[in-house]
């Protein structure tokens, strides 16, 4: 199996295309059509993990975190970012980042940091805006199901945890075939009128180009009658963050002590303790400042998140408990998960967690 390949695997699961713009995620080095003999999951591709990777004879390593963030200009070995890179090419070892694509995943990172808490009714902090479009075509009556499976197949007409969604209306439609073409029915120069259904489906704007591809070559007719519309709704299954609730409220103290025990954690930074008990909890794994007014208007009672700054905790207006529990120590989940899902997908090379622990930052009591 290739690493194209693969990626191709681990990209039906984890769409790279939900990523933020910003991110730099996907295939950072190394030829797609080499042969995958085994994949190192890790948080951050270091050094150490390289070598790691060389120790173990796997030459695919899945990182979340992207070892190549700013653009290079040159590879000299100056920094550890060049280093890693440098000897990942020489020893043929292709390094494949995922990061945001995972946070926007509703089963990713923030999904492991809700099951660890065990929070329940889990739903999208701030989810996607612009990312849905709606599909309309015409097809004549008897080429309905065909078209319906053909835009399924190509991954249309998803909504949450029900797929094969669609919409349609019996209509008649008229065409008129003039000099040049070569139409399905009707002859030239003659009104037809032809009994056809519209059909409707949603879709996940990334998933353009195949579903168009998909819905032409299915459809009868040479010239194809069809709408796309970018929606306004927001896409409740894909975006940043997470909020849930426990089964029991706590006290603001002993939350903070839950959190410290599930986490093992030796500190949590946090915002005054007010008067209100904990039962929803919003969370982001990494920086999340930037997530605070969204728990707010959830009406979270605490939020979870890290590298919060000095006066990003003023945001929750003593409305809220704000947490720092650290950037890493928020996502110290991902590679057991990102583990598992690869375990699952592929049974035919070698899987390994890296041993390293990637976390720059240590406190001491």
């Amino acid at each position: 199996m290739t690493i194209r390949e693969v990626i191709s695997e681990i990209e039906k699961r984890i769409p790279i295309q939900q990523a933020e713009d910003f991110d730099n995620v996907g295939l950072l080095c190394g030829f797609p059509d080499r042969e995958v003999n085994g994949i190192l999951v890790c948080h951050d591709a270091l050094e150490d993990v390289i070598g790691e990777a060389i120790e173990k004879n796997l030459n695919l390593i899945v990182c979340f975190h992207p070892i190549i963030f700013s653009g290079l200009k040159s590879l000299t070995g100056k920094n550890y970012v060049e280093r890693v890179v440098l000897k990942a090419i020489e020893n043929k070892i292709a390094i494949y980042a995922i990061h945001t694509a995972f946070d926007n995943d509703f089963f990713g990172v923030n999904a492991g940091i809700c099951n660890q808490l065990g929070l329940k009714d889990l739903k999208i902090l701030q989810p996607k805006k612009n990312s849905l479009k709606q599909l309309t075509v015409f097809v004549p009556k008897d080429h309905s199901e065909q078209m319906k499976e053909s835009l399924f197949s190509a991954g249309a007409g998803n909504i949450g945890f029900y797929d094969e969604c669609s919409f349609s209306i019996k209509g008649n439609g008229t065409f008129r075939p003039i000099a040049g073409s070569n139409p399905y029915s009707g002859q030239h120069d003659v009104r037809e009128n032809a009994d056809e259904n519209m059909i409707s489906v949603i879709f996940e704007s990334y998933k353009q180009n195949q579903i168009i591809s998909a819905m032409k070559s299915s459809h009868p007719y040479e010239e194809v009658a069809y709408q796309i519309y970018s929606l306004d709704n927001e896409n409740q299954y894909s975006g940043l963050g997470m909020y849930g609730e426990f089964e029991e409220e706590m006290d603001q103290k002993d939350f903070l002590q839950f959190v410290k025990e599930k986490f093992n954690l030796e500190v949590i930074r946090h915002s005054g303790f007010n008067d209100k008990k904990v039962k929803r909890v919003g969370v982001l794994g990494g920086s999340g400042a930037s997530g605070i007014k969204s728990a707010l208007s959830k009406k979270c009672d605490a939020y979870l998140t890290g590298d919060v700054k000095y006066h990003d905790f003023f945001l929750a207006e003593s409305k809220m408990l704000v947490c720092d529990i650290g950037h890493y120590e928020s996502e110290q989940w991902v590679v057991q998960q990102l583990f598992e899902i690869l375990s699952q997908k592929f049974s035919t090379f070698a899987i390994s967690k890296s041993n390293e622990k990637t976390n720059p930052v240590n406190y001491f009591l």
